[in-house]
């Protein structure tokens, strides 16, 4: 009997749109003569289409908008109708959720940077009392080093502890720390209301992103001096991408900074061998890590991340296997991905994807 054609279902973004991450899936698979279709859970014909494809790829992000309907429907294709998703419930359910992040690779002895986590006030009160400092506080959410601050007094932490089991914070409400200043966010609220008064269709990235005041829990980390860098680890199946991310000018946060150094020969192969070693244990299909080097010269994870920049990955200009062997070429995360879940090894990249 004949197999099933191949269908591939590509979930749009909130608003029914389709960015340019989610079509360059739909040029790899035009490429190879793989049929696909762009879906949407508020379509009224939506349960029935899932039915009858391969795979399902729902490439969801931080913001609410986009959080909550992927959550909602990827655990039910996966687990109860059996299909393939992209990602899967191991790969992305501790996504941009750092106190999960810490609570699942801490429990398997993954070397994470030590944090502490609080869920009552008292208890956060009385470790500050002692807590060797700096230390960094960050909220479980967000991403490109927005919602971290170092703190350097033991009033900053007490400060900060009180607000979080006070009247809390909202997203991207954190003084000091990488967000949008007053005059970006006047300029962003000026933009919004251009398309408005044109009668323009507002992008869903320009409504607001959450929902939710983070309150009633605290997140430390142990402040890692001597850093200018991070070193940003991605793996995708049996492939790791490496490339070190500096440091902003007179900051301690590279993560989002933009400053990319591509240069293969200054990144340590232990952080790879440990990137490999915790998505075999742990059943990634695709992850990024971020390591810092701590004092004592051993490399430790601040954060990690199913979802990262594909033009970034693009940029690499090879990638190690798992046995450290060096691949040369330029490969775009989707084709790589697309490989891996479709168990088609034979499948090609188009030379150029826009």
């Amino acid at each position: 009997m004949l197999s099933k054609p191949i269908l591939v279902g590509i979930h749009r973004d909130p608003d029914q749109e389709f960015n340019t991450v989610l079509r360059r899936y739909e040029m790899v698979l035009d490429y190879n003569g793989i049929k696909h279709v762009r879906l949407s859970v508020d379509d009224p014909g939506f349960w029935g289409q899932v039915r009858n494809i391969s795979l399902f790829v729902y490439i969801w992000r931080h913001d609410d908008r986009s959080r909550h309907p992927a959550l909602a429907i990827l655990p039910v294709i996966e687990h109860e109708l059996g299909i393939p998703v992209y990602p899967n419930s191991r790969t992305c359910w501790h996504y941009d959720d750092k106190i999960r992040q810490w609570y699942l690779l801490k429990s398997r002895g993954f070397p994470m940077i030590q944090s502490w986590v609080f869920w009552g006030r008292d208890q956060a009160l009385a470790w500050a009392k002692t807590a060797d400092l700096p230390v960094v506080f960050k909220l479980k959410g967000g991403a490109g080093s927005t919602n971290v601050l170092k703190l350097d007094s033991r009033s900053e932490v007490n400060k900060i502890i009180n607000r979080m089991f006070g009247p809390g914070v909202p997203p991207e409400g954190l003084p000091k720390s990488l967000n949008k200043s007053k005059w970006e966010k006047l300029l962003r609220f000026c933009a919004v209301q251009k398309r408005r008064w044109q009668g323009e269709a507002l992008p869903y990235t320009m409504h607001g992103s959450s929902w939710a005041i983070h309150r009633n829990y605290v997140y430390f980390q142990k402040f890692l001096p001597g850093n200018d860098c991070d070193t940003r680890i991605t793996v995708i199946g049996k492939r790791a991408f490496g490339f070190r991310r500096m440091n902003r000018a007179g900051d301690f946060r590279a993560s989002g900074s933009g400053l990319i150094d591509y240069d293969i020969g200054k990144i340590d192969s232990k952080c790879i061998e440990i990137a490999f070693d915790i998505s075999r244990k742990m059943g990634f299909q695709s992850m990024a890590y971020d390591f810092l080097e701590a004092p004592e010269g051993n490399w430790q994870i601040a954060e990690i991340s199913y979802l990262y920049l594909d033009t970034a990955i693009w940029q690499c200009p090879g990638y190690w296997d798992e046995n450290l062997r060096w691949v040369k070429g330029h490969y775009w995360p989707q084709y790589c991905q697309l490989v891996d879940v479709l168990g088609m090894p034979g499948l090609k990249q188009p030379e150029i994807l826009p």
